[in-house]
């Protein structure tokens, strides 16, 4: 779902054809995003009524597509943004596409997709302290650790989140 939400939002700044959006996304996230993956998608919220696509002339050339977001995709692009299910908690694509799209969620909803994610990174590393205590193998600990180690740099990530979440209204 983060492709989606990444492509929704970049349309709802402004109309761009294919290659444009493609670029875009790549250049604000670092995600190589493949055709195959792209203009299905553009395709499905096409039919869904979430994007129109217009050809603009292009000369010598055969017409571009532009993609233009409508209200309805506005509307989807929240919801999406809004909905962060439990079973996506650990899944930081999911995540970081949600937060770096932040300015179109309320308050309320900010907190508790931030929330989500605090209490599956609390869960994971409840899950791994206990398996930590039976690991015998000195480099399984190792790693363990470290990664209990991430999930406390990035709760204290979170908390700092949640202030400013609850703080910025614009």
């Amino acid at each position: 779902m983060w492709i989606e939400i990444l492509l929704l939002s970049r349309l709802a700044r402004e109309p761009m054809h294919g290659y444009e959006l493609r670029k875009a996304v790549e250049a604000s996230t670092g995600h190589t995003l493949s055709n195959n993956s792209l203009y299905p998608t553009l395709r499905r919220f096409v039919d869904a009524g979430a994007v129109s696509r217009s050809a603009e002339e292009q000369e010598a050339k055969p017409p571009r597509h532009v993609y233009t977001v409508t209200d309805v995709g506005r509307e989807l692009l929240h919801d999406m943004l809004a909905d962060f299910p439990d079973d996506l908690a650990l899944n930081e694509a999911e995540f970081l596409a949600r937060v770096g799209n932040f300015g179109w969620l309320r308050e309320g909803e900010r907190v508790r997709v931030i929330d989500v994610r605090d209490r599956g990174l609390a869960a994971e590393h409840e899950r791994l302290t206990r398996l930590l205590a039976d690991q015998a193998d000195p480099w399984s600990r190792a790693t363990m650790r470290h990664v209990c180690e991430q999930f406390d740099t990035e709760r204290a990530w979170l908390a700092e989140l949640k202030r400013g979440a609850v703080h910025d209204h614009h």
